[in-house]
């Protein structure tokens, strides 16, 4: 098998192994939860998935990965189900629990960072997953002279409607969770 096609497969395998575990975490599932795991799993899990991100309406999103779950739905592997509050959620379809229930074995030495990521970001809604994706965001790419201080300031630069405590306690979560990730391998 191509290279190219044997990572488009695990790509698509860790994708839907995540809405898995989103899903056992009670995350609502919409694009937003998806987009800010990826972002989470990929930069603070270093997990090689390769899309892009950029700090947009929402916090960090990635082009590339919203057009890689429309390719998962033009597989047949993801449907989207209508939710009564927001926005439809994004489910695995039968053919893609096969897909995935296949797949286990390579999936092996990611489980516990998927799950990590799941378990940390869990049922928040996405206006807590964009003050948690922006301050990851800013705290990442801060240099290491950037203060707390620094780093709420750069939030809030970027996002004015979030308030200066929210952004202080998304940027003081931001450091727990890089400790925390550090002993998940």
């Amino acid at each position: 098998m191509h290279p190219a096609c044997m990572e488009r497969l695990l790509v698509a395998a860790l994708l839907l192994r995540l809405i898995r575990a989103q899903k056992e975490e009670g995350s609502p599932g919409g694009e937003t939860h998806i987009q800010k795991a990826v972002y989470f799993l990929q930069e603070l899990m270093q997990v090689p998935l390769n899309f892009r991100f950029i700090l947009y309406r929402y916090g960090p999103y990635s082009f590339e990965l919203r057009d890689a779950l429309m390719s998962l739905r033009a597989d047949g592997l993801v449907r989207l189900e209508p939710q009564r509050s927001v926005g439809a959620k994004i489910v695995p379809t039968e053919r893609g629990v096969r897909f995935l229930d296949s797949r286990q074995a390579a999936l092996g030495k990611w489980m516990a960072r998927i799950e990590f990521v799941a378990k940390a970001l869990g049922r928040n809604g996405a206006l807590g997953l964009e003050r948690l994706g922006t301050a990851y965001f800013v705290t990442h790419r801060a240099t290491i002279e950037a203060t707390v201080q620094d780093r709420v300031k750069e939030v809030r630069r970027r996002k004015p409607h979030i308030t200066a405590n929210d952004a202080k306690e998304a940027v003081e979560w931001a450091e727990r969770i890089t400790e925390q990730a550090a002993t998940v391998r």
